[in-house]
């Protein structure tokens, strides 16, 4: 099994969760963070003074799915999160070592 993790811009979140959700992924975890890659932060004016903003809010997508699914969940992700512009995000694939549902016990990809 995997775990993709996807950091996109905040406004395609419910684009990319219902496109998620059409291909039959059946969970995601989702937390808002802060970070910077290429963009380096931007400035902006408040009240007639500039200020530095060192860190880009973004959305983390968290979704553990089993090994053959991984391609057209990836393919999903850029193509619904795309915009093409900078700062469209990273998405990261690691394994996973193993998977419990805690209410009934059960393991791997029966636990997804």
């Amino acid at each position: 099994m995997k775990k993709i993790t996807a950091i996109i811009k905040p406004h395609k979140l419910d684009e990319v969760r219902s496109a998620l959700s059409d291909i039959d992924v059946k969970g995601i975890t989702v937390t808002e963070v802060k970070g910077f890659g290429r963009q380096k932060g931007h400035v902006e004016l408040y009240r007639g003074a500039e200020y530095a903003v060192d860190f880009v809010l973004k959305t983390k997508l968290e979704i553990v799915v089993t090994d053959d699914r991984v391609d057209a969940v990836i393919a999903c992700i850029i193509e619904t999160a795309r915009t093409n512009k900078i700062g469209d995000g990273k998405i990261f694939v690691s394994d996973v070592g193993q998977t419990i549902r805690i209410r009934t016990g059960e393991l791997g990809p029966d636990a997804v």
